[in-house]
């Protein structure tokens, strides 16, 4: 029986996430210095879960986020609602010449040797400008959450961004809700905001206290938590031992994480990886837990944007819904995997699907 605690009743949420809303545009595989269209995908690390657990899975699951009233806004509400995902936003207005903006990633999606381009405009970005009592967590919480979850680029982007996170990490679990973190830790954003690095490694500790669920590789538990580890530049993607040798010293750092779970991808090229997953977990007696690694996939690529956020996803709904540990696992590693053969960043697959390849499924012809 897993350690972690989640509510078995009825709540008004089961799922709600903290973050950024992004829109994303993507020419295909043409490179965007050549691009002459594209289509525009609504995104977000936070809120991408949201809107998986929502339109695959059946969950009911909101977002808080910044929102600007302009049309570029309208844009990304109509995409939010089309995904069934209830909003809380804090609504700023544009000034008509320099914002507050939605911010915008540029992204082609590559093709064989040519791997994607991506870059992003997230100058006086709406998100960035979210602070500590921008949202009623009392009045969310009170109707009742399941599951809380944000991210590591969230907490970057901000000055005040990682302190909200903190502040809605414990309104979570004074109400009872598992809480999770995607680490996704990244120094470059940190070092645009003072205090640089060294802040962004206290923040991010902050945030770690405060967490049942962590989502992150090693890298991430390195860089974004400070801990000691292997040089994991010359180990193979796909092997877990270097993840699970840092378990012990993430538990005795933080005795409130329960589970820590990652991808494991080996890029071939930009079409072809190999793809799998792991995911520690805390039994009822402290000293034990379960150590699970999934099968290696070979993937054919079509966009790999968002694929990390659907492992996240379906590993979420496997743990919400009661199923067991390893069942849980797969489904992340099945929609994961799902997700890379779509465009955009928010699954267009049905739990039915899902189940199927956890399980073993193929691509024969669905008769």
């Amino acid at each position: 029986m897993a350690a972690l605690k989640i509510r078995p009743d009825d709540c008004e949420l089961d799922f709600l996430s903290l973050g950024a809303l992004v829109h994303r545009l993507d020419p295909g595989t043409t490179p965007f210095r050549r691009a002459r269209s594209f289509d525009v995908h609504v995104s977000g690390g936070e809120y991408n879960c949201a809107a998986n657990l929502a339109s695959c899975f059946g969950l009911k699951t909101g977002v808080a986020t910044a929102m600007v009233n302009n049309g570029v806004g309208e844009l990304i509400e109509a995409q939010v609602r089309e995904r069934g995902v209830r909003p809380y936003y804090k609504r700023f207005e544009h000034d008509g010449v320099r914002g507050p903006n939605m911010a915008t990633v540029y992204s082609d999606q590559g093709h064989g040797v040519r791997a994607p381009v991506v870059f992003y405009n997230r100058a006086n970005e709406a998100g960035a400008l979210l602070k500590p009592g921008d949202f009623d967590w009392q009045a969310i919480f009170d109707r009742g959450v399941r599951w809380f979850h944000s991210g590591g680029i969230f907490a970057a982007i901000g000055a005040h961004t990682a302190e909200l996170i903190v502040e809605g990490m414990q309104a979570a679990r004074a109400a009872g809700a598992v809480t999770s973190f995607d680490l996704n830790y990244r120094a470059k954003l940190w070092r645009t905001l003072e205090g640089g690095e060294a802040k962004g490694l206290e923040m991010m500790r902050a945030i770690a206290a405060n967490v049942d669920v962590l989502v992150g590789n090693e890298e991430d538990l390195q860089k974004g938590l400070g801990l000691e580890g292997q040089d994991v530049e010359h180990k193979s993607k796909l092997d877990p031992e270097a993840f699970f040798g840092m378990i012990e010293q993430v538990k005795g750092a933080y005795p409130n994480v329960k589970a820590i779970a990652t991808t494991l991808r080996e890029v071939k090229s930009t079409n072809r990886h190999n793809w799998a997953a792991v995911l520690w977990m805390q039994g009822a007696d402290v000293g034990a837990g379960e150590r699970l690694v999934s099968p290696t996939m070979e993937l054919d690529v079509l966009d790999r944007i968002g694929g990390g956020d659907g492992f996240a996803s379906g590993l979420v709904y496997g743990l919400l819904s009661g199923r067991p540990t390893e069942e849980a696992l797969r489904l992340g590693w099945a929609h994961g995997a799902l997700l890379t053969t779509y465009a955009g960043d928010v699954s267009l697959a049905t739990l039915s699907e899902v189940e199927a390849l956890a399980v073993g499924g193929s691509a024969r012809v669905q008769r």
